[in-house]
């Protein structure tokens, strides 16, 4: 059986890539990354679903972004609450570099467990904020991932699978619930009040709860809003 890594958050969307990569028949592998995040619950929602999905082999990494900061999420800033944005923003909740130095543990992960194939929950409705959700940053990540390896430079190639970019948050809600996934298990908010209470304020918030009305699928998050 092929072998595939996956970061695993802890959330709606990486509990969905996880049980994707599942399905399409990878033994997974998955990596939770404990970056000082001011959510940092999320790391037991991310323990729970493993559990959940059967993934055996998780493992979590410690890397200290709070070192750096500038992100609501690594330091002192507010998450917005409440807030409308467009899609040329990108918001303080943006953690800089998160995503490369995330991609860049997991391939060191997938050159030790002999596996070619990565996995990460990006969506499109990520990429609209977020730089490094974008399908042309997945893509030049491969080409990192190749350039930059032992295996690499040894003629192995790396594919980077987003297999939700160009879902919404209801079709990913529909898709993981296809799956399998409970929800329950899973934390998006980027304030949470209370260990697995969402503040129903936050984007990630508002976008987990569109999602679950638009889809028609049962929400089980507990909101404080």
């Amino acid at each position: 059986m092929t072998t595939a890594v996956v970061l695993l958050s802890g959330g709606m969307d990486s509990a969905t890539a996880a049980a994707w990569a599942k399905a399409a028949g990878f033994r997974a592998v998955a990596l939770s990354v404990d970056y000082g995040q001011r959510h940092r619950v999320e790391l037991d929602a991310a323990r729970a679903v493993a559990d959940q999905l059967g993934i055996a082999d998780h493992r979590v990494v410690t890397v200290d972004l709070r070192a750096i900061g500038g992100s609501a999420l690594t330091a002192e800033i507010a998450v917005p609450k409440d807030r409308g944005g467009s899609a040329s923003d990108i918001p303080v909740t943006y953690v800089p570099a998160r995503n490369t130095v995330m991609l860049a543990l997991l391939t060191g992960l997938a050159e030790v467990t002999g596996a070619r194939d990565l996995v990460i929950g990006a969506n499109v409705q990520d990429y609209s904020g977020y730089p490094d959700c974008r399908p042309e940053f997945l893509r030049a990540f491969a080409e990192v991932a190749r350039l930059g390896t032992r295996v690499g430079a040894g003629g192995a190639h790396f594919a980077v699978h987003a297999p939700l970019l160009q879902l919404s948050k209801a079709g990913i809600v529909r898709l993981g619930a296809a799956l399998g996934v409970d929800f329950s298990l899973t934390l998006s908010c980027y304030d949470p009040p209370a260990p697995f209470v969402h503040c129903g304020r936050c984007d990630a918030c508002r976008l987990r709860r569109a999602g679950f009305v638009e889809a028609g699928v049962p929400d089980p998050t507990t909101y404080a809003v």
